[in-house]
């Protein structure tokens, strides 16, 4: 299937490694013509990078930053206000239940989950305004449509971050601006494991039983990154056009059965 994205430009944030890897991958293999990749690590985001310019030929810039800081999002969107499309997915929150979270834990997490995207989108949203069109993608997470009380700041900025594209999404498209999101469930990266050694050590008192939590997914294992990167980029292609304020999940059916176990 052709996506439509000849000509198209990207920018994908915590592209270093994880998810937002795979969806740089994804992009440049369905031919779109540039990628902006930002993330913290500038040895991850080089390596990324110069793998997809040798492999796809695809024109690739990197910009190392940290997207919780404000200035840091003012001067992304200065250096590549022409983007068509935005992948919001630099994001981290710390696991735990309420009484062993400090307000330090909140507020890191909160910063890079909530606030970074909510000023992406707005940044990115009036350059597409501007210009009659353009499409934000939001990963998030679906803690946020399945609470839970040992990932709560997690399924805290996850809700908050639904009600946010859906209620921007719901309007945009007047505006030619489509806004969506993606829920994944566990997903196999290096963010995950810390997450299941965590709850095993909730769980079972001993992190090192996390992989025993597989036996509760549906198929026995978690998403690889390319399944929820490829649904990102199909979102993100005119093939999906008419979509836009909704969120789709991703994970097995682990949300509508409301638990892992």
């Amino acid at each position: 299937m052709d996506l439509g994205l000849q000509g198209k430009s990207a920018l994908v944030t915590g592209a270093s490694r994880g998810i937002g890897m795979a969806t740089a991958e994804s992009f440049a293999r369905e031919g779109i013509a540039e990628l902006h990749l930002a993330a913290r690590s500038e040895e991850g985001l080089a390596r990324v990078r110069d793998r997809l310019v040798a492999e796809y030929g695809v024109k690739a810039a990197i910009h190392p930053m940290d997207l919780g800081a404000a200035d840091n999002v003012a001067e992304l969107a200065r250096r590549c206000p022409e983007v068509d499309i935005l992948v919001n997915n630099a994001a981290d929150s710390t696991p735990g239940p309420l009484d062993k979270l400090s307000d330090r834990d909140w507020r890191d997490s909160l910063d890079m989950k909530i606030f970074s995207y909510v000023a992406l989108t707005r940044e990115f949203y009036a350059h597409m305004k501007r210009r009659g069109g353009g499409v934000i993608v939001n990963d998030i997470g679906n803690s946020g449509e399945n609470p839970d009380a040992n990932y709560i700041v997690g399924t805290t900025g996850n809700a908050a971050m639904m009600a946010f594209t859906r209620g921007v999404g719901g309007r945009s498209l007047d505006e030619g601006v489509r806004v969506v999101g993606v829920n994944p469930g566990p997903v196999a990266t290096d963010r995950m494991v810390k997450l299941m050694k965590r709850r095993a050590l909730d769980w079972y008192g001993d992190e090192g039983r996390w992989e025993e939590l597989f036996d509760k997914y549906p198929g026995k294992r978690p998403a690889q990154p390319g399944e929820v990167a490829d649904l990102i980029v199909w979102l993100a292609s005119p093939r999906a056009g008419y979509i836009t304020g909704t969120i789709v999940t991703i994970d097995g059916g682990i949300a509508s059965r409301g638990s892992i176990i």
